[in-house]
């Protein structure tokens, strides 16, 4: 019989989580699962006795050893199991950071120091495979494995291995909480194994869990797309203001610098602004490489950020926690500028009237414009672009369905990825993002592009904001747009029910035809048919990708001769 390895959650090695209460019971699950399997697949069951010992079974940490060494795995046939679900923002929170940064000294050039606790049981059981310790490995992992950080152990097991069995994204539902969970089979190589994946035989299957004959996941960074898309800032800190403050604040004469207070009051967005009702909210907003002096200089938003970051800390203290920052050095000394200022993002998009924001996490890729003055903060993805033009091909199906495929997920949720989304999708020639929107304005392709995505967007605010429903009203920032309330209660009452989520969810015919023109002009720039298929436009797509890359490395040669 083979001998199997089965991985547990959380660090109970090499074989299942098990209840050490009684040493009677202690192993009475295992058994169950081996009973109900054997009687399955048409194997025999002990019966005098059911329960003999099962001595293999170790409980012990599946990553480190205590002296921090790398835990050894036993020699077996096949590993399975389902290793602990945990976030790479969280490890260090849960399990403290002193083993976290061994284990990333430990698993260095084999596991992404970004990617999720899970990846580090693909890295080890791929290592046994290579090593010749083991045949075959089969493990659960969250859907996120499928791109980003995460999919960088399943990248070097589809080169230099095979995954031949696969589910991509299934739901898991563990105490009440619905998950989506990937499980990947691989080995060193397959002979007469047919490959499956989703239960389909397929020729194979890529790192992000696809089985079409274009890997995308070997799509790359394109040199005209970088340095023009910024996650937003993250506060690390007490600078949300009451909207009673920020007024106050930005009524408040000048200051000793002869600089108005709207300096560095500003409002700011999440990623619930973009899918939900936006909410009026502001914040303090020092300019990244300001001096603590030259802050001092607005009086009132210094003061009060001041008073709330001592205040702030005071309860820490007494609560037993950290204070702000305290394992930032540079960041704890300049407590007044944000803890992720996003110093590039500020300075690009000063020099716009508006940029396109999009939010990280959402069930449906929409994107916005917002005033250049508007904040973006770490949930929302801000694109430094303000023509209608490459807003329309952002929002057409062909970069939704790239992001999908290249982008990662939280739960059900896409997730936004940049450097793997924005930054590779090629876009038309002639209207690539190295190319001021100026220069293309009289291409027709362009023309027809910008025609449709502004009447797209003209109709979703009309929905949004219907004239019966809201009036305009002065914003108290000079130069700012005018914003739109509720002209009363009934009419806020609707208006909470109109977001763009609620309006994707029911997908109305007049903006499934706003989205078809939009895809068709978008498609007419590419030279393809307006009916081509999902798949084709993503073939397309990729070798578009491939040869801007293969271009920009012969000019990059050319020069070096």
């Amino acid at each position: 019989m083979a001998r199997i390895a089965l991985s547990a959650a959380p660090f109970l090695a090499i074989i299942t989580a098990i209840e050490r209460s009684a040493e009677t019971n202690k192993y009475f699950s295992v058994w169950i699962g081996e009973i109900q399997w054997m009687r399955r697949n048409g194997f025999g069951v002990s019966r005098n006795p059911i329960l003999k010992p099962l001595n293999t079974i170790e409980c012990r940490d599946a990553l480190l050893n205590s002296d921090g060494s790398e835990s050894i795995w036993p020699r077996a046939d096949v590993i399975i199991g389902n290793p602990p679900f945990l976030g790479g923002k969280l490890m260090r929170t849960l399990l403290g950071s002193e083993y976290v940064d061994r284990l990333f000294s430990v698993y260095d050039g084999r596991v992404s120091a970004e990617a999720d606790l899970v990846t580090y049981w693909f890295g080890k059981a791929w290592g046994a495979v290579k090593a010749g310790n083991v045949q075959r490995a089969g493990l659960v992992a969250t859907n996120s494995i499928r791109g980003g950080a995460n999919r960088r152990v399943v990248d070097t097991i589809t080169n230099e291995g095979v995954v031949f069995d696969a589910w991509g994204d299934e739901p898991w539902v563990v105490d009440g909480a619905a998950v989506r969970v990937s499980i990947i089979c691989f080995a060193l190589s397959v002979q007469q194994t047919a490959i499956r994946l989703n239960g389909d035989i397929v020729t194979a299957i890529n790192a992000d869990l696809t089985g079409g004959a274009v890997d995308l996941t070997r799509a790359v960074r394109l040199s005209e797309n970088l340095a023009l898309s910024f996650q937003g800032v993250k506060f690390g800190g007490p600078f949300e203001l009451p909207e009673a403050e920020a007024l106050k604040m930005l009524a408040a004469p000048l200051n000793p610098n002869h600089r108005p207070n709207s300096d560095v009051i500003k409002p700011w967005i999440n990623g619930m602004d973009l899918t939900r009702r936006p909410e009026r909210k502001w914040c303090v907003a020092f300019p990244p490489d300001v001096s603590q002096t030259d802050a001092a200089l607005y009086e009132l938003p210094f003061e009060w950020l001041k008073s709330s970051f001592l205040a702030e800390n005071v309860r820490r203290t007494e609560n037993g926690e950290e204070k702000l920052r305290a394992r930032e050095g540079r960041t704890a000394e300049t407590w007044w500028i944000h803890q992720r200022p996003r110093e590039e993002l500020r300075k690009t998009v000063a020099s716009l009237n508006r940029f396109i924001a999009t939010p990280e996490v959402a069930k449906h890729r929409i994107f916005l414009f917002f005033n250049s003055d508007v904040l973006a903060s770490g949930s929302v993805y801000a694109i430094a672009r303000d023509d209608d033009t490459t807003f329309g091909i952002l929002h057409s199906r062909f970069h939704e369905q790239w992001a999908l495929r290249l982008g990662t997920s939280l739960e059900d949720r896409p997730r936004y990825t940049p450097s793997t989304t924005f930054e590779t999708f090629p876009f038309p020639e002639g209207l690539t993002l190295d190319i001021p929107a100026i220069q293309y304005a009289t291409d027709p392709r362009a023309i027809g592009i910008s025609s449709a995505a502004r009447r797209l967007n003209e109709l979703r605010e009309a929905w949004l904001n219907p004239s019966d429903l809201v009036e305009e009203m002065s914003e108290i920032i000079r130069g700012s747009p005018s914003r739109m309330a509720p002209r009363d209660e009934r009419a806020a009452a609707t208006l909470k029910r109109r977001t763009l989520t609620n309006l994707y969810n029911e997908r109305p015919a007049w903006l499934a035809n706003a989205h078809r023109d939009l895809d068709n002009a978008v498609a007419a720039a590419y030279g393809w048919s307006v009916d081509i298929s999902e798949e084709s436009a993503l073939a397309e797509l990729f070798m578009l990708n491939q040869s801007r890359a293969a271009e920009k490395r012969v000019e990059e040669l050319l020069l070096e001769l």
